[in-house]
């Protein structure tokens, strides 16, 4: 393995929770929670689940969202939302790295690795009943350019003059993790010296939640309660919420980094990929696949569990991912239970699928920066009746300090038994 290593200097973030990591980061520790009522809202009256975690909208210096503040003019035009979210998370990262090179050959150093896991769902299906209707005519010029998962990344590539790697993923709700492991790769194995990396999603969608409640993955009935639906670990969880936004990093390989004088938030020290071979949408009750990719991560990194103090987990607050991800920790932390602790930070945000692992990344990154551990919400009772499988510390409701954090993992797992695990450290 090359000993080029990998590091992180800017961060940015579109959320539930807030626009802007500073927004996100710290209604995040006040335990608040993004998931609101959709039940007023046009084409979700008459569907079995009515809530969303949907990213605010309003002004810029409020933490919300408009367009026309985050982006060029035009912009919204031949951009998907999830195009948008992505663009905008970017700029904060490169702001925040304060890297904006003039260089040609630095700008040929630097990629984009930024995918989705479902893309722009809303233009399609809009794109569908208009053609339905009245033909191709009727059909935008902008309409493939707007559902291409990898125009994420090519609008940015554009708007810098970016050169180095040009990349997009789309591994369901593993592809932030696989964006930002594959991005590190490409700094490691010399294909760049920076790259900006991460996820987007924006399918908040009739469609998608009709899909997804067909498909008894989602909590229902918590239209009148909406941010108590998100219960991961918790013994009444019953489905995940479906959330949007965008979390985006900027890597940097670690000389380069200290050459100019970067502030750097931690280490990308490692990166484990794994397949469950076993099923479409459930993972193995035994976790198998996420206790290799854990594991994988860990040898990647040169760390051994008793080096980890935190766990960021995927759990989305359904019965059998919750349990089976709970198994694998367990096994991997074997000996070492009372000094790791786990928290899912989708209580507060519901699931951002496809930018679910780059904005857990994050929050990951600001665990160790800033030595909290953040909470787990609506966690009363960890794991069913008995509690005798859910005996770890989840950061029940409110977040934790008091020690440092050395090191952190971030799972994420995706339909099609894809999974993916990234390891932070403090910088030596």
């Amino acid at each position: 393995m090359t000993s080029r290593r990998v590091v992180v200097t800017g961060l940015g973030l579109v959320t539930p929770l807030g626009v802007g990591v500073n927004h996100a980061w710290q209604n995040l520790l006040k335990s608040q929670c993004g998931i609101v009522s959709l039940s007023n809202t046009p084409g979700f009256e008459s569907l079995p689940v009515r809530i969303g975690a949907c990213v605010p909208q309003g002004p810029k210096e409020q933490g919300q969202f408009t367009a026309s503040e985050w982006l060029d003019k035009g912009d919204d035009r031949v951009m998907a939302k999830f195009t948008q979210f992505a663009i905008a998370a970017a700029r904060q990262a490169l702001e925040d790295a304060e890297w904006k090179p003039n260089d040609e050959s630095e700008k040929e150093r630097t990629g984009v690795c930024i995918g989705s896991g479902m893309g722009s769902l809303e233009d399609i299906v809009a794109t569908s009943a208009a053609y339905a209707a009245s033909g191709h005519r009727k059909v935008s010029p902008m309409f493939v350019p707007r559902i291409l998962i990898n125009m994420a990344a090519g609008h940015l590539t554009m708007k810098y003059g970016f050169q180095g790697p040009n990349h997009a993923v789309s591994t369901a709700c593993t592809t932030g993790a696989h964006s930002i492991g594959d991005a590190m790769r490409f700094i490691q194995f010399d294909d760049a010296d920076v790259m900006v990396a991460g996820g987007a999603e924006a399918s908040i969608h009739p469609l998608a939640i009709a899909g997804f409640a067909r498909a008894k993955s989602l909590a229902s009935g918590f239209e009148e309660n909406p941010t108590e639906s998100s219960r991961p670990f918790d013994s009444d969880r019953a489905g995940f919420v479906m959330g949007e936004g965008a979390g985006v990093v900027v890597l940097e390989e670690l000389e380069h980094a200290k050459k100019r004088g970067a502030r750097i938030y931690c280490e990308l020290r490692g990166y484990g990929l794994s397949g469950d071979a076993h099923h479409m949408t459930a993972p193995p009750s035994d976790g198998r696949g996420a206790e290799k990719s854990m594991k994988r991560a860990l040898a990647r990194a040169n760390l051994s569990p008793a080096d980890i103090d935190y766990v960021n987990a995927h759990a989305t607050s359904t019965a059998v991912g919750d349990a089976a991800e709970n198994n694998a920790i367990k096994r991997v932390f074997e000996g070492q239970w009372d000094n790791v602790a786990i928290s899912s930070t989708k209580g507060a945000t519901g699931h951002l699928l496809g930018a679910a692992g780059s904005v857990e990344a994050i929050f990951t990154i600001l665990s160790i920066y800033k030595n909290i551990l953040p909470p787990t919400l609506n966690l009363h009772t960890p794991g069913g009746p008995d509690n005798k499988d859910f005996n770890l510390n989840y950061v029940p409701l409110v977040p934790q300090e008091g020690k440092p954090i050395r090191a952190a993992l971030t799972n994420s797992f995706g339909f099609g038994g894809t999974n993916a695990t990234l390891c932070f450290s403090k910088v030596e």
